[in-house]
């Protein structure tokens, strides 16, 4: 920047802001000017400002990993980018400090015989760069792992069960990079439940017996699995020795909720494809079997009126052709990390060789900010079709 004619009088960030089309001013060196490392550029879409300027952004990250900036619904990764130019800091001025710049500028410039009518703005650091935010998924395999450590037992509904190693809802905002909206999502993904305070998973055996007593005292009481009332089966649940709590969020992991009510207590209905997947991987737990008697001892384990069916099994197991005989074991996208690059790798260490139909229940659940689905896949994947007609096998890339 030069000496302007026509620029705006009054020195700092003011006249740089209120500098006119095709003018100029002067700068000079601050009287703090330094490197001052705390004090960095961010560059904002105007759709963030809002959440800039409200307070409503916090920067996320254990002291090992990379900080990410979390608004109240998305995470955004801090990139470094260098600028070729020269950025310049210029802070407002006061009046005191005008004064003392604008006496030294006019010294100098009498000194040369000129005039000089414009006040200099005063850059106190120069920059070799600024901050970038790029739009990123959460982190939420960590949460899963987090969880995973001490899932909730029996032994737990006692009233005074340890409580070490265990998160409430600050604990995991502030180890997870997850912006808060999409930390809720990931615990619903979960089935995670907030008991007495922490945050849980259930153990799958004691989620298991207590559907199981559930579905004994449906029969029991001739409850009709899709309109269960949520007072009479939960009181049934705590005579049996359960809490409340594990009682409602067995309701919430394998039913709905509706919308009427029953002399003013809520009302579920049990989901037909949780349900019967709890039998899928109850039946699968030893191992693969054969897709017959699979398919007759599910049918058979489901409870009376639900219907099992192949496509509930999407995303959740594998079926494989070992000579004549078809096989079928446990896979399920929820044991998968959720990261794109390591969900292809842990697949393809599965499989070499995916056909699309195989491989699409496995990656539809990925969200990559800026990145559609066709594009993880050509990212990731290597596509081949040996004929116009024949189906596309996806390889590792």
């Amino acid at each position: 920047m030069e000496e302007g004619r026509g620029g705006s009088a009054g020195g700092g960030a003011e006249a740089v802001v209120n500098l006119g089309l095709n003018c100029s001013l002067p700068i000079c060196y601050h009287p703090q000017f330094g490197s001052h490392e705390d004090l960095l550029f961010l560059e904002l879409d105007d759709k963030l400002l809002p959440d800039i300027l409200n307070n409503q952004v916090t920067v996320r990250g254990q002291p090992n990993e990379e900080a990410v900036l979390c608004t109240p619904s998305a995470t955004y990764a801090l990139k470094f980018v260098g600028n070729s130019n020269s950025v310049f800091l210029i802070p407002p001025i006061n009046a005191n400090d005008n004064e003392d710049h604008d006496d030294s500028i006019i010294n100098n410039d009498r000194e040369n015989n000129k005039t000089q009518s414009i006040s200099p703005a005063y850059v106190i650091k120069v920059s070799p760069g600024n901050m970038e935010l790029v739009q990123v998924a959460p982190k939420l395999d960590k949460l899963k792992s987090l969880l995973a450590e001490k899932p909730y037992r029996a032994e737990d509904e006692e009233e005074d069960a340890n409580t070490i190693g265990l998160y409430r809802w600050h604990d995991l905002v502030n180890r997870i990079q997850a912006s808060d909206e999409e930390l809720r999502s990931g615990l619903r993904a979960l089935s995670a439940a907030e008991i007495n305070g922490y945050w849980r998973i259930a153990d799958e055996k004691f989620m298991a017996e207590i559907l199981t007593t559930l579905l004994n005292n449906s029969v029991l009481y001739g409850w009709s699995l899709n309109a269960l009332a949520e007072d009479e089966v939960v009181a049934v649940l705590v005579a049996d020795g359960y809490s409340r709590r594990i009682a409602i969020h067995c309701l919430e992991t394998y039913g709905t909720k509706k919308q009427e009510t029953v002399e003013d207590s809520c009302v579920w209905s049990l989901d037909e494809r949780r349900v019967c997947l709890h039998f899928v991987r109850r039946i699968l737990s030893g191992g693969k079997r054969r897709m017959e008697s699979f398919m007759e001892d599910w049918e058979r384990n489901v409870p009376e009126g639900m219907q099992v069916s192949f496509e509930m099994l999407e995303g959740e197991v594998l079926v494989e052709r070992i000579g004549i005989e078809t096989w079928v074991r446990a896979f399920s996208v929820s044991s998968l990390p959720s990261s794109a690059p390591e969900r292809f790798a842990a697949l393809f260490h599965e499989r070499q060789k995916w056909e699309w139909k195989d491989l699409q229940p496995y990656i539809k659940d990925l969200s990559v900010p800026g990145l559609s689905s066709e594009g993880l896949l050509i990212k990731y994947t290597r596509r081949t079709q040996p004929t116009s007609d024949a189906e596309p096998i996806f390889s590792a890339r």
